[in-house]
């Protein structure tokens, strides 16, 4: 008597075309894997538009695959639109690192009933929350309204649901414009990520950041002229730079793409900062140096030295207003 067919889905591959033939990349034995020119890389691409450390596919328990762009310089697209936040994969897409194209898939495998098989969204080696794989300098922001708590007590709840919601919407849209993604939406305060490649110019990136917290501050300032608020609403920034895990933190059916580390810790704690001291502004050391390099300096944002909530030191941060920041990046528009 003949078996039935019974049908699974084959561990996912990549497949590069180049003059002497196709080459695979099976995604199967590993969570993670990264592309780029570095020999340091899964899959190692010779060439000269992709970054050392270009992006990074991740593999989930449930079988789906994630492609992440790790702040390459020339993006990473997936079927012609460039990915500016992880992006699950699908049987035949196109994958554009610089000028090198590649195709992803995922195909049936027709068995035979009873023929013994482990499918590789239950592999073993694919836990079921994903560890974070790739250590990555990033530059981490915090940007968080003020007096929201007070707001709310003198609004009505349509109309705070309103305003915080606008809000949230266009600070993803002006992140998304200096080329981040929100990362956390949490209350009344949203988290952004800049992955740096090690092939561009860092301080090109400072640039962008600070002219998106620039941006959302003035955004923040003018919904009272949409609302009808108690007060026009302002808004405190944390910045820090740093080394990071970036990757996968959540599960297969919950994937949280996010940076942990005491960088980000500490951008929180700056933001907190910002209160006490009496300014809109304040950023780490490191993002202090590398904004040094473009003009910044104790004209725009003075030293400070703090003791943050569990810091067993103090360290030193660099900070000012929005009009600091206004008028330090007037001298690179």
């Amino acid at each position: 008597m003949a078996c039935s067919p019974v049908t699974f889905q084959l561990g996912p591959y990549l497949v590069l075309k180049t003059d002497s033939g196709s080459r695979q990349l099976l995604l199967f034995s590993h969570t993670c894997w990264t592309v780029g020119r570095s020999d340091d890389n899964s899959l190692v691409l010779p060439d000269r538009w992709i970054s050392r450390n270009h992006a990074m596919l991740q593999g989930m328990d449930n079988g789906e695959f994630y492609l992440i762009d790790l702040g390459s310089r020339n993006g990473t697209f997936l079927n012609g639109r460039r990915v500016s936040v992880p992006v699950t994969l699908h049987d035949g897409d196109r994958i554009t690192f610089g000028q090198t194209e590649l195709q992803f898939f995922s195909p049936p495998l027709s068995l035979h009933s009873g023929a013994q098989a482990t499918q590789p969204g239950n592999n073993r080696d694919l836990t079921a929350t994903a560890t974070l794989h790739v250590r990555r300098l990033i530059s981490v922001m915090v940007v968080d309204i003020r007096d929201f708590t007070v707001m709310t007590r003198q609004i009505d709840e349509r109309i705070l649901s309103e305003t915080i919601g606008t809000w949230f919407r266009r600070a993803g849209e002006i992140i998304s414009q200096y080329d981040s993604w929100v990362d956390k939406y949490i209350g009344d305060a949203v988290m952004a990520v800049w992955i740096h490649d090690p092939d561009h110019d860092i301080q090109a990136d400072m640039l962008d950041l600070m002219r998106a917290v620039s941006a959302l501050a003035t955004m923040t300032s003018q919904l009272h002229q949409q609302f009808p608020l108690p007060f026009p609403l302002r808004i405190g920034a944390g910045v820090n730079t740093g080394y990071a895990m970036v990757g996968n933190a959540g599960s297969g059916n919950h994937p949280d793409y996010t940076a942990l580390g005491d960088t980000v810790n500490a951008a929180f704690r700056l933001e907190t900062a910002t209160k006490e001291l009496g300014i809109d502004l304040a950023m780490g050391e490191t993002t202090y140096e590398c904004l040094q390099e473009v003009g910044a300096s104790e004209q725009f944002f003075k030293c400070r030295t703090l003791v943050p909530k569990g810091y067993d030191s103090p360290i030193t941060a660099h900070g000012g207003t929005f009009s600091d920041l206004t008028r330090f990046l007037t001298c690179h528009s």
